[in-house]
């Protein structure tokens, strides 16, 4: 017997590709990929490498990929820069140094977009891991929500779908079914920190003696990003809108009680009908047309959205 029924709204709500994952004109290329959520995951994993990845797959990877690959917010258009470098079936393994170079995001919206086309519900899910060192910091990350009939909503991580990176954060858990304690989605971090269970500072970008990126601010822009993506907008991760976007000076007391209230929804266990009724509603939590996107390698500019 099924763990729990997905509410027949919520299953074809999350069956059907959004814009952003949407392979378009390359739809036809998905024909012939496997339809189990695991080697699905191994399929998205092999057509990607992080940024930060070069060193681990001994590349040296060119900077234009460095800089431009993961500023690319649509699927169609990522498939183009994967089929123009080697246009190869999908199943076929990629050497990394024709592989879209991208990150966590990209990963993780590849594999949604694969198992929806398989008629598996599928979502992006954007928190905190701690699973990539061993310093008790909680790393920004984004992984794909998927329904299993059996257990209900499982978190998989594609971008753990290799040995090699297995090997290096020496991850000791199934990357198809990643524990909820080592990935927080970012309401549950957020709830963390507001019950004084967790340090802000262990939750961001990158460590505080690393730059700004962190703290309370910084889990609430991800609950933005996370509210979006229940939402099928699946944005890049600097995309920036919003209440509180203004950085540590906007996190006022009124704005931490509306990140609270949200915080509920923006949890393990969402709930469909709030969620879309949430971003519908709340023009500081919705996703514009035009964002600011602070693109980490190309500096700020606006960016208007399909």
């Amino acid at each position: 017997m099924p763990f729990a029924r997905l509410a027949p709204a919520a299953a074809a709500f999350y069956t059907e590709q959004s814009a952003f994952s949407d392979p378009g004109s390359f739809a036809p290329l998905y024909v012939g990929l496997p339809d189990a959520p695991a080697q699905l995951a191994c399929t998205a994993r092999n057509l990607m490498v992080h940024r930060l990845e070069g060193e681990q797959f001994c590349h040296v990877i060119a900077p234009d990929r460095l800089h431009n690959d993961a500023e690319t917010r649509y699927l169609d258009d990522i498939l183009r820069i994967i089929t123009k470098r080697n246009d190869a079936l999908l199943t076929q393994r990629r050497e990394v140094g024709d592989r879209f170079v991208g990150v966590c995001r990209d990963f993780a919206l590849l594999y949604c977009s694969f198992l929806r086309h398989a008629g598996i519900p599928a979502r992006l899910r954007s928190g905190f891991a701690d699973y990539f060192g061993s310093d008790g910091f909680h790393c920004d990350h984004v992984v794909t929500e998927y329904w299993d009939n059996e257990r209900g909503w499982l978190l998989a991580d594609p971008q753990l779908a290799d040995p090699v990176v297995i090997g290096t954060w020496k991850v000791d858990f199934d990357p198809m079914d990643v524990p909820r304690d080592r990935f927080l989605v970012a309401g549950k971090a957020w709830q963390a920190i507001r019950a004084g269970d967790a340090d802000p500072k262990t939750f961001g970008l990158h460590p505080p003696e690393e730059g700004p990126m962190f703290g309370e601010w910084f889990v609430a822009h991800d609950i933005r990003i996370d509210l979006a993506a229940l939402n099928k907008v699946e944005t890049l991760l600097w995309d920036v809108w919003g209440t509180g976007a203004g950085g540590d000076r906007d996190m006022t007391e009124a704005v931490c009680e509306l990140y609270d209230l949200t915080s509920l929804v923006v949890c393990d266990d969402v709930p469909f009908d709030a969620a879309r009724k949430l971003f519908a509603e709340n023009e500081g939590l919705r996703t514009p047309k035009t964002v600011l996107s602070l693109a980490p390698f190309n500096g700020p500019s606006e960016a208007t959205l399909r």
